[in-house]
């Protein structure tokens, strides 16, 4: 059974920073892209980032670029999201997923990842 699970969500003021974490279980970790996408109240899912399975690709919402990173360790079956300059449109619930293959256009556009996670709250105040 693959799990992802987020941690590291929560309040923070404007201009601060935060990371999150999503390990993950029940996969091969270091054979799956993973990325990062977020909702935010009464919007639709929204990408933010994505790595390739090694870790030498990544991808950037423009919203985001320049401000947040992503990053991964294999050997410890987690992906990074660290997050600076943030601000209050930032605030959303932060989803991990998987996917099996590094299709950029079909991850950062449709969203087709393979697992997901449950999502942990960031909220940045103003």
């Amino acid at each position: 059974q693959v799990q992802l699970v987020e941690s590291g969500g929560g309040l923070v003021q404007a201009g601060g920073s935060v990371r999150l974490s999503c390990a993950a279980s029940g996969l091969t970790f270091s054979n799956y892209a993973m990325g990062w996408v977020r909702q935010a109240p009464g919007k639709e899912r929204e990408f933010v980032a994505v790595i390739n399975s090694g870790g030498a690709s990544t991808f950037y919402a423009d919203s985001v670029k320049g401000r947040f990173t992503i990053s991964r360790d294999n050997s410890k079956n987690t992906v990074y999201l660290q997050m600076n300059s943030l601000k209050p449109e930032d605030t959303a619930v932060y989803y991990c997923a998987a996917a099996r293959k590094y299709w950029v256009v079909e991850l950062t556009t449709k969203g087709k990842y393979d697992y997901w996670g449950q999502g942990t709250q960031v909220t940045v105040s103003s």
